[in-house]
C-alpha cells in the first residue's frame, strides 16, 4: 500500500470512493452527500487551504482523507479533518489510522499547529484526537453531536483555549455537515 497526497487525476475516483463507502454504511443519500462534499472540497478550495491524501493498493484508491483550513479570529494555523473514507472491503485493517497519521505528519512538517475533526470519538482517539468543549474551541457551525468535536495540538500536548469564532472553507460551511 502506498500513501501519498492526492492529485487532480484522482478526483473522480476519490468522489466515487466517498460516495460508495458512505452509501454502504449510512445509505445512498448520505453517500451522495459526502461524495459531493469531497468533490466540492477538492475542486473549489484553494490549494493553500487544502490537503488531500490517498491510500493506493494495486493502482486503486482504497482510502482518502481531506484536511481543510479552519480559520480563527486569532492567528492560529489550523486544519479540519473530514471527510474520511476507506473502501468497505479494506476497513478494519488499520489503513484509516495509517492514512490519518500520514496526513497529520505532513501537516506538522508544514508548521500546522492544530488539527480538528468532527466524528466518532472512539475512532479518532486512536490517532491522537481528544474531545473538546466549545468553551475551549468554538466549532464553525452548530454541532448536532457536540461529543464529536475533537482536536489535537501538533506542537505540544494540550490545546489552549481559542477565543472568538472559527470559520471553515465554503464547501463545509453548511449545517447538514455539522
Amino acid at each position: 500500500m502506498k500513501l501519498s497526497t492526492y492529485n487532480s487525476g484522482n478526483i473522480e475516483e476519490i468522489k466515487q470512493l466517498f460516495t460508495q463507502t458512505f452509501s454502504d454504511s449510512e445509505g445512498q443519500s448520505e453517500g451522495l452527500l459526502i461524495g459531493n462534499l469531497a468533490y466540492e472540497l477538492m475542486i473549489s478550495t484553494d490549494s493553500y487551504d487544502l490537503y488531500g491524501f490517498v491510500a493506493i493498493e494495486s493502482e486503486q484508491v482504497i482510502g482518502s482523507i481531506i484536511f481543510s483550513r479552519l480559520v480563527f479570529e486569532s492567528e492560529v494555523n489550523a486544519f479540519l479533518l473530514g471527510p474520511v473514507a476507506i473502501h468497505t472491503s479494506f476497513q478494519g485493517k488499520g489503513i484509516g489510522q495509517k492514512l490519518i497519521n500520514f496526513g497529520l505528519n505532513t501537516l506538522k512538517e508544514n508548521e500546522v499547529e492544530l488539527a480538528f475533526t468532527y466524528g466518532d470519538p472512539d475512532f479518532y482517539a486512536k490517532v491522537g484526537f481528544s474531545p473538546l468543549v466549545e468553551k475551549v474551541v468554538k466549532a464553525p457551525l452548530k454541532l448536532t453531536y457536540p461529543e464529536g468535536w475533537l482536536g489535537q495540538s501538533l506542537l505540544n500536548d494540550e490545546i489552549e483555549p481559542i477565543t472568538g469564532h472559527s470559520y471553515c472553507v465554503e464547501a463545509l460551511n453548511k449545517p447538514e455537515y455539522w
